[in-house]
């Protein structure tokens, strides 16, 4: 009897070991595994433009006419010559009497300055030139060098055989130019490029333009008139020669 009850003590123990084994739930949690979100980055992609320039096309201004290796050196001093008194010489924005006029020039300017350019057209010679603050082109008929002054009153009574006279100083300055411009071929052009002064002394200035001679463009001359008594016109006093020349002007003023 007392070995039956241990028996049953020892199956009861067991029972109850079993009982408690299946009542107990038993989680067996993995170890939390924590992955880093990944980030896949582009490779930067830089693409280098180079800027466009769009050239402006290129401007060429053709010059009426055809270049020439003639006429006054880049630097040289010249003077309108052969322009009337009330009248004036066009600076031309390019050769040619139907192109821009820049500026008029008085009859009696010498402060051109030539650029040494010159230019043929069918009918007409042009000269570049720096001329009262602007550059242009001016006609080649009328612009020269300044030449040497002289007295040629003797000459000039000489041709007429005594002293001439005439009512007006006008009348006087065309008779002395009638004898001193050409006599042949080419005919000269005569101009009066300042208008008669009549006071104690008349006074008119004119030029004489060609002369059939490279080197000897014209004269400049002015003629001075002793007024007669009453009124009656002038009787020549002096007459004094400018020398125009055409290609150039020697240091002592003659022409090249």
């Amino acid at each position: 009897m007392k070995r039956l009850l241990v028996l049953l003590g020892v199956v009861a123990v067991l029972a109850a070991s079993c009982g408690s084994t299946g009542d107990t739930t038993t989680t067996t949690a993995a170890p939390a595994t924590t992955v880093a979100p990944t980030t896949t980055t582009e490779p930067a992609t830089t693409t280098s433009i180079a800027p466009t320039t769009t050239a402006a096309p290129a401007t060429t201004t053709t010059l009426p006419g055809e270049p020439m290796d003639f006429g006054p050196a880049a630097g040289d001093q010249i003077a309108v010559v052969g322009v009337a008194y009330d009248d004036v010489l066009n600076l031309r924005a390019a050769p040619g009497t139907d192109q821009e006029i820049l500026l008029g020039l008085a009859p009696t300017y010498e402060d051109m300055i030539a650029k040494g350019n010159t230019r043929r057209l069918p009918a007409s010679i042009w000269y570049e030139v720096d001329a009262a603050g602007a550059t242009g082109w001016v006609s080649s008929r009328f612009v020269a060098y300044i030449g040497a002054t002289e007295d040629v009153t003797a000459l000039v009574v000489d041709r007429f055989g005594e002293i001439p006279s005439a009512e007006t100083m006008l009348d006087l300055g065309d008779a002395v130019a009638d004898v001193m411009k050409s006599q042949g071929e080419p005919e000269s052009r005569i101009t009066v490029t300042v208008a008669p002064d009549v006071g104690d002394v008349g006074e008119v200035t004119i030029d004489i333009i060609g002369f059939g001679d490279d080197a000897l463009f014209g004269l400049r001359l002015v003629i001075f008139g002793q007024p007669l008594g009453s009124g009656e016109g002038f009787s020549l006093m002096s007459v004094e020669s400018t020398a125009l020349c055409g290609r150039g002007v020697s240091a002592d003023g003659l022409c090249a």
